[in-house]
């Protein structure tokens, strides 16, 4: 499908929350289609739709075990305790410490409007608290521990 353009820090889209799904159309499974390309372009491991400049709460992840969809996410239970590094496509070059649950429990819709119930521990718990927060309009760096730091190069 079509790549997007990842809105960054700054455009104020990123700041309003997103509106709920009614119904997936035909250009909502576009936009599923096109938000998960533009995540595995971008080398992310999710993507929410404001980050594309899509006021609705769809979100897509995947952490090394497939992506899956999130429509309408909804946290219903939390519990531990990590800290770690975290980044994001609409921060490029920055990253910081945030602390967030270990483990997450989430009810939402798939990308066929069917209820699914999600968990999560470490990397996908954060990936997917992360995401929630942007349909919120909110970014990790509001829950920065210290200072954004520049994100080393990597060699090839």
């Amino acid at each position: 499908m079509a790549l997007r353009k990842i809105r960054t820090i700054g455009d104020e889209v990123l700041n309003k929350p997103c509106k709920p799904v009614k119904e997936i159309t035909p250009r909502i499974k576009t936009l599923i289609e096109d938000m998960t390309d533009t995540m595995y372009e971008a080398d992310g491991v999710g993507l929410a739709a404001p980050q594309v400049g899509v006021l609705k709460q769809i979100v897509v992840i995947d952490v090394g075990e497939g992506p899956f969809v999130m429509v309408n996410p909804r946290v219903v239970e939390t519990s531990g305790e990590q800290t770690g590094n975290e980044g994001c496509l609409s921060v490029p070059g920055k990253t910081g410490q945030v602390t967030r649950p270990n483990y997450v429990k989430v009810v939402a819709f798939n990308e066929d409007m069917e209820q699914v119930e999600i968990e999560g521990t470490e990397l996908k718990a954060r990936a997917m608290l992360h995401e929630i927060d942007h349909l919120a309009g909110k970014l990790y760096v509001d829950k920065v521990e210290g200072e954004l730091m520049d994100v080393e190069p990597v060699e090839v």
